[in-house]
């Protein structure tokens, strides 16, 4: 006979369906029976109580113990992660449910659509509440504005050239890589996640197939991702201005950006073309235009630096068509520009160098385009990247500077949450911080703290808060091409006069 307690928690698990409307009170005993099929249980005692309404965490971690403790999967996290899964996605409606449902509100109000989505996609656990709500996030002022800092617990953190290394190399296997449709409903393995749970929306842009869906991330509010159809490489062109600004047409209460192309700046996934987008107002997008500028032929357009840490043009139009004519000019002049004096190559060695991270976003009824001038070149005193953090800032962040980093938010590894903490012991306690082997690349930087601040029990937690946040600022620096002096201005605008 099957253990009670385990009765009660499949029938919890079933009125989370039904409460959270992922299944209607007609579908509960056929979900029921898809639970015990999933757990490979033969029998089932409904419960004369109902249990009290239960976090879902629990509910899981408890049906998941059960078949741990009778051999059916192993106990580690990446078995649990694929059996809740699998679990959830007995509840989860059908793709094409979801996508009416979505329609039918999206013709009324696109932000309603969305909303619903968003809700969705958090009640069929495709994104971990329990999980997002662990990650350390704060606030905290720079002469660029408050910055964002998260510190992710759920991502390993990546080499930016393993990162590089994974585009160059030949692609295989089913689904060919996480963001491709394939994955909705796909019940995973080892080496890749179970979405039995995951449900994706068509959308149409600029005449091509794409889907949206949320990253089960969320490092910021509805963080979502736009992605194309077909598994082919992220490319900056022409045509992805046009796709961008489509994109905001479509969803204008939703900013949407991409990653740049090249290895070293382009974020984490180069193999599938892919955008950013969400409902967050960034520092980047709060920082003001420092200096304006004009381009031939263009007197429409609204252009000018932003005063941001990176190399930022902005442009703004109620014609869009435009800004993507403009934007595809600069684009096509900042691939062919060189300026040794400020050292930019447009290639070294048939290696090209130069992309841009675009922005788009509605801002006061008019068009916005925020085009962030990229360079991917090495050196020897800089092997991961010239306009890449630099050795110094690796004990904080030494992850590529990608789209949300770009946008003013520090995405940092989970290590640092520990590290951070107990730096803060050995500061109030006069430690060294070289005696801890994890502590040890801490040590330049805790002398120099040491040097400013006198450290207590009470304030040590806001003060490396806000230096953590002060080196995500020069993280920013160093991966700005031109640098916020007058001759870096000076020769930022040398690239102004160039577009022709």
């Amino acid at each position: 006979m099957i253990d009670t307690c385990i009765s009660s928690y499949i029938a919890a698990l079933a009125d989370y369906g039904v409460r959270t409307g992922l299944i209607e009170p007609s579908d509960r005993t056929w979900a029921v029976n898809g639970l015990l099929q999933a757990m490979e249980l033969q029998e089932y005692q409904e419960p004369e109580e109902p249990l009290e309404e239960r976090p879902l965490e629990e509910i899981l971690g408890r049906l998941v113990d059960f078949c741990v403790k009778r051999g059916l999967i192993e106990n580690d996290v990446t078995s649990r992660d694929l059996l809740d899964t699998r679990l959830m996605g007995v509840l989860t409606p059908r793709p094409s449910w979801v996508i009416d449902q979505f329609r039918r509100r999206a013709a009324q109000d696109r932000r309603a659509a969305t909303d619903w989505y968003y809700r969705l996609s958090q009640d069929t656990d495709y994104i971990r509440r329990y999980r997002i709500a662990r990650d350390v996030k704060w606030v905290a002022p720079t002469e660029y504005g408050d910055l964002d800092i998260t510190i992710n617990l759920s991502k390993p953190e990546k080499d930016p050239r393993a990162i590089a290394a994974a585009k160059a190399a030949p692609q295989s296997g089913y689904p060919k890589c996480q963001l491709c449709r394939e994955n909705e409903g796909y019940a995973g393995r080892m080496n890749h996640p179970a979405r039995q749970n995951h449900r994706v929306i068509p959308v149409t842009i600029d005449g091509g197939q794409w889907f949206l869906q949320y990253s089960p991330y969320v490092y910021y509010n509805e963080h979502c991702i736009v992605f194309n159809g077909r598994h082919v490489p992220m490319k900056i062109d022409r045509s992805t201005f046009r796709k961008l600004l489509d994109f905001v047409i479509q969803f204008p209460h939703y900013f949407v950006g991409s990653n740049a192309d090249l290895p070293i700046v382009g974020g984490s996934i180069l193999s599938h073309d892919h955008f950013q987008g969400g409902r967050y107002t960034f520092a980047m997008e709060r920082a003001p235009v420092e200096r304006a500028v004009s381009f031939p032929g263009f007197g429409d357009v609204k252009a000018g630096i932003v005063r941001w840490p990176m190399s930022v043009l902005r442009l703004r139009s109620g014609d869009d068509s435009r800004l993507v004519e403009l934007a595809d000019r600069i684009l096509k002049a900042w691939r062919g520009y060189t300026d040794e004096a400020a050292f930019i190559f447009a290639e070294t060695g048939g290696e090209p160098h130069n992309t841009i991270t675009p922005i788009a976003r509605m801002r006061d009824g008019k068009y916005e385009l925020d085009l962030v001038l990229r360079n991917n070149i090495t050196t020897d005193e800089h092997p991961m990247g010239v306009y890449h953090p630099h050795a110094e800032l690796h004990h904080i962040k030494k992850e590529n500077i990608g789209l949300i980093e770009v946008m003013g938010l520090a995405v940092l590894p989970a290590r640092l949450k520990g590290e951070l903490a107990r730096l803060g012991e050995v500061l109030v306690s006069g430690g060294d911080p070289a005696a801890d082997e994890e502590l040890a690349k801490h040590t330049d930087w805790a002398a120099r703290l040491r040097e400013k601040h006198t450290f207590t029990a009470e304030n040590v937690t806001g003060i490396l808060r806000g230096e953590v946040v002060q080196v995500f600022a020069q993280v920013l620096e160093h991966a700005g091409v031109y640098r916020c002096t007058p001759q870096g201005r000076e020769a930022f605008l040398r690239f102004v006069d160039a577009v022709r």
